[in-house]
C-alpha cells in the first residue's frame, strides 16, 4: 500500500510518491491507445458523411506509442480504433485510461469528438480537452485567442462561400485585416493537417480562386493570412513532469524542447506536407548555441501559449518570421506526430530529445506521468477507479 484511503479516495498525494504509484500501476493500469477509425469500415458509423479535416488513421504511431508503454513496463496496453464501437470496447476491456492518438473519424471539428465522448463516459485520457482540441485545430479561433493575450500572429481573415464571392478590395473586413497590403498571401483550411490544401497566392487577384479551391476540397471555411517571407521554426511544449536520466522532475514551467528551424528548399515557399515528403534530419535543423537569444525566445513563446491556453498535453507551435526577423505564431498542432525515430526518418517533436538526454520512451513516459500527476493533484475525485488501484 502506498497511500491512505478515505471514502474511496486518496487522502494524500505529493509528487515524491509518483514513482511508487507508477510501480504499482505498471501491472494494474489498463491503457487504451486510440487511433482514428475509418468511416468506410462497416459498423464504424451510422451514416457516412464528410470530414473537412483530411483524415488519417495514425494507427502506425498509435502502435509505436503502445510498444513504448510496454517497454516502459506497463503490462496491459490495448490499441483500438476511434469509432462508434469505442465505448463498448473500453468497457469490455475494463480500460482505466485512454491515450488519444486520433484526429477523429468524420464530421466537423472531429479532433474534439473523442475527448468529448470520453468526458461523457467519465474516462480519463492523455490528450487535450474538447474545447482546447477544437480551438487549437481551428486556426482562426486559435489566432483570435493569440491576439487576445498579446501574442503576435500573421494578419488574417476567414471566408466561406456562403458569404458570397470574395472580392477583397470591396470587403471592409479585408481592409481591417490587411490595410493596404496587396500580397503575397497564404490561403489554407481553417482545420487541417500536414500542410495539405495550402496555397501560396502571389497577388490579391488570386485570392477568390484559392478560397474556392480550399472550400471545394474541404467544404469548410478558408483562412487567408499575410505571407511572411522569413525563416520558419517550430517548438514542442508539454507539461511540467518529465522523465530523463532514469528519474522524474517536476519543473516550474512547461517543458519546451525540440526547437527546430524548418529547412526550406530554394523553391519551397511553405513547408511541404509530411504526407508528400517524410521528415528527415536534413529537413529540420536544431537551434544551437549560435543563436541563444532566438532559441530562448521560441521556448518562452511556447511556454506562454501552454500557460495562457491552460493546456494539459503536448502541442507543437509553428512560428514564422517576417522580413525583419520578428516572430509570428502561425498555428499550434494539437496532435503533433509522435513517430518513433529511426535512422533516416524522425518527427519534428522527437528531433531535439537528445539535447535533454531523453529517448523516445522517456518522452512517452513523461507525457503519461504528467497526466497522472495532474489528475492526482487536481482531479483525484473523478478518478476513483485509478485511485483504487493504488491500494
Amino acid at each position: 500500500m502506498v497511500a491512505t484511503r478515505i471514502s474511496g479516495n486518496l487522502l494524500h498525494y505529493d509528487f515524491s510518491l509518483l514513482p511508487q504509484y507508477l510501480e504499482v500501476l505498471f501491472a494494474k493500469l489498463r491503457i487504451a491507445v486510440v487511433f482514428g477509425g475509418s468511416g468506410d469500415r462497416e459498423s464504424s458509423v451510422i451514416y457516412k458523411t464528410h470530414n473537412p479535416r483530411s483524415w488519417k488513421s495514425y494507427e502506425v504511431v498509435a502502435r509505436e506509442i503502445a510498444k513504448a508503454l510496454e517497454e516502459i513496463g506497463f503490462k496491459q496496453v490495448f490499441v483500438m480504433p476511434d469509432d462508434m464501437n469505442l465505448p463498448e470496447q473500453l468497457q469490455r476491456e475494463n480500460i482505466h485510461l485512454v491515450w488519444l492518438n486520433t484526429g477523429g473519424v468524420q464530421g466537423y471539428n472531429p479532433v474534439c469528438h473523442t475527448p468529448a465522448l470520453l468526458e461523457m463516459l467519465g474516462m480519463p485520457y492523455v490528450g487535450h480537452n474538447p474545447l482546447n482540441s477544437s480551438t487549437l485545430d481551428n486556426k482562426h479561433a486559435f489566432k483570435r485567442e493569440l491576439q487576445s493575450v498579446g501574442i503576435k500572429t500573421a494578419p488574417f481573415m476567414i471566408w466561406h462561400p456562403s458569404q458570397g464571392i470574395l472580392r477583397p478590395n470591396l470587403h471592409e473586413r479585408f481592409a481591417i485585416a490587411f490595410d493596404e497590403y496587396q500580397g503575397p498571401f497564404i490561403v489554407k483550411p481553417v482545420s487541417g493537417r500536414a500542410s495539405l490544401h495550402v496555397h501560396f497566392v502571389d497577388k490579391i487577384e488570386g485570392l477568390s480562386q484559392a478560397v474556392s479551391e480550399v472550400h471545394r476540397a474541404t467544404h469548410n471555411t478558408a483562412l487567408i493570412e499575410k505571407y511572411l517571407p522569413g525563416r520558419e521554426f517550430c517548438v514542442a511544449v508539454c507539461g511540467y513532469v518529465t522523465y530523463a536520466k532514469c528519474g522524474f522532475s517536476k519543473n516550474p514551467k512547461p517543458f519546451a524542447f525540440s526547437t527546430v528551424e524548418r529547412v526550406l528548399e530554394s523553391d519551397e515557399l511553405i513547408f511541404t506536407s509530411m504526407d508528400k515528403k517524410a521528415i528527415t534530419a536534413d529537413r529540420g535543423k536544431l537551434m544551437g548555441a549560435e543563436e541563444p537569444q532566438l532559441k530562448q525566445e521560441l521556448i518562452d513563446l511556447a511556454r506562454k501559449i501552454y500557460w495562457e491556453f491552460s493546456l494539459n498535453s503536448l502541442v507543437r507551435i509553428d512560428v514564422r518570421s517576417d522580413a525583419n526577423g520578428e516572430l509570428y505564431v502561425l498555428e499550434a498542432n494539437p496532435k503533433p506526430d509522435l513517430k518513433r525515430p529511426t535512422e533516416n526518418v524522425t518527427s519534428l517533436v522527437a528531433l531535439g530529445l537528445a539535447e535533454y538526454e531523453m529517448s523516445y520512451n522517456d518522452l512517452i513516459f513523461s507525457l503519461l506521468a504528467d497526466r497522472l500527476d495532474y489528475l492526482l493533484t487536481q482531479h483525484i475525485g473523478i478518478i476513483p477507479h485509478i485511485a483504487a488501484l493504488l491500494h
